[in-house]
C-alpha cells in the first residue's frame, strides 16, 4: 500500500513539475515575441511612386529592370519619351542604379541609403527614411553655339530624403524633401538651386491594384506673365500600381515630361489642368 501512495505522490509533483514548466515556457515565448523588432513590409509596390522614387530599396543580390514611357501631350501629341533603367541591391540597406532618359539624352546614376525602418515590437519606429542621392549628364547637341561650353555645364545633381509612414494595409503617405542642383541654365529656366517638398500616397485598392498620387511643390520658383511660354509648372501626376507576379504595371497621368528629378521637378512646362497631361507607365521587373 505504501509502495502505491509513493508512486501516485510521485505522480503528482511530476504533473505539477510539468504544467510548471510549460507555463514558464509559454511565458518565455511571449516575452520573446513582446521584446522582437517587427519591420514593416511593402511600404509601397515598387521603387517608383510615379516619377520620382519610394522609400523602398532592393534586397542584398536583387537586381531590378525598368522601362518608363511618357507619350505625347493629350492635347497637342507632343514628342514621346522613353526611359530605361537597372537599380542592384548592393546590400539590404543599399541599392545602387543607372538609367537613361530620352529626354535631352540624359544619363543618371544614384544611390538608395536606408538610414530609417518602420518597426513595433521591442523597437518602435513610426517611419521609415532613405536618403536619395544621383548625379547626371546631359548629352543633348548644343542648340545654340556655347550652351554647354565643358563639361561640368552638363553636370546636374539632386538630394532628397524620402520620409514615408505605412498606415495599416491601406494607406501608405511620403514626404520627399528636395534639393535639385544644375551646374549651367538657360534664361527661362531659373535659379541654379531649386528648393521642393514632394507629397505622396497610396490607397490600396484591391490585392493587387493601387491608387497613386504625387505632387512637388517648388519654394522659389520664378513668376512668370499669363501666358508666358517659359512659364514653369509644379509637377503633377496620378495614377494606379498592378502587381502581377514579379512585375508591377504603373500606369499614369502626369504633366511632366522628364522621368528624373531634375526634368519633373526642376523643368514641367505643361499645366496639367490646361490639359497638358501625358499618359505614362512604368514596368519593372525584379531578378
Amino acid at each position: 500500500m505504501k509502495k502505491y501512495i509513493l508512486l501516485v505522490f510521485s505522480f503528482c509533483i511530476l504533473s505539477s513539475l510539468s504544467v510548471f514548466a510549460q507555463d514558464d515556457l509559454m511565458n518565455l515565448l511571449e516575452a520573446n515575441t513582446e521584446e522582437s523588432i517587427h519591420f514593416t513590409e511593402a511600404t509601397f509596390k515598387g521603387s517608383r511612386l510615379i516619377n520620382g522614387h519610394t522609400v523602398e530599396t532592393r534586397k542584398q543580390g536583387e537586381l531590378e529592370f525598368l522601362i518608363s514611357h511618357r507619350f505625347g501631350r493629350l492635347n497637342s501629341g507632343a514628342y514621346e519619351f522613353f526611359g530605361l533603367g537597372l537599380e542592384y541591391g548592393v546590400a539590404d540597406f543599399l541599392t545602387l542604379g543607372v538609367g537613361r532618359n530620352s529626354f535631352e539624352k540624359t544619363y543618371d546614376g544614384f544611390a538608395k541609403l536606408k538610414l530609417l525602418r518602420q518597426s513595433s515590437g521591442k523597437r518602435v519606429m513610426p517611419i521609415s527614411v532613405v536618403s536619395f542621392s544621383s548625379a547626371a549628364i546631359n548629352t543633348l547637341t548644343e542648340s545654340s553655339p556655347g550652351e554647354f561650353p565643358d563639361f561640368t555645364s552638363r553636370l546636374f545633381y539632386t538630394q532628397q530624403l524620402l520620409i514615408a509612414r505605412k498606415f495599416g494595409s491601406a494607406l501608405s503617405l511620403q514626404l520627399m524633401p528636395t534639393l535639385v542642383h544644375r551646374n549651367r541654365i538657360r534664361e527661362q529656366e531659373g535659379e541654379n538651386d531649386i528648393y521642393a517638398l514632394g507629397f505622396g500616397g497610396r490607397i490600396k485598392l484591391t490585392q493587387r491594384v493601387s491608387l497613386n498620387g504625387e505632387y512637388y511643390y517648388r519654394f522659389n520658383a520664378e513668376e512668370y506673365d499669363a501666358g508666358d511660354l517659359n512659364q514653369l509648372f509644379n509637377s503633377l501626376a496620378i495614377g494606379f500600381d498592378i502587381e502581377t507576379g514579379g512585375h508591377v504595371f504603373q500606369l499614369h497621368l502626369t504633366n511632366s515630361r522628364a522621368m528624373i528629378e531634375k526634368g519633373f521637378i526642376a523643368e514641367t512646362n505643361g499645366n496639367f489642368f490646361a490639359g497638358d497631361i501625358h499618359f505614362g507607365f512604368n514596368v519593372s521587373r525584379v531578378f
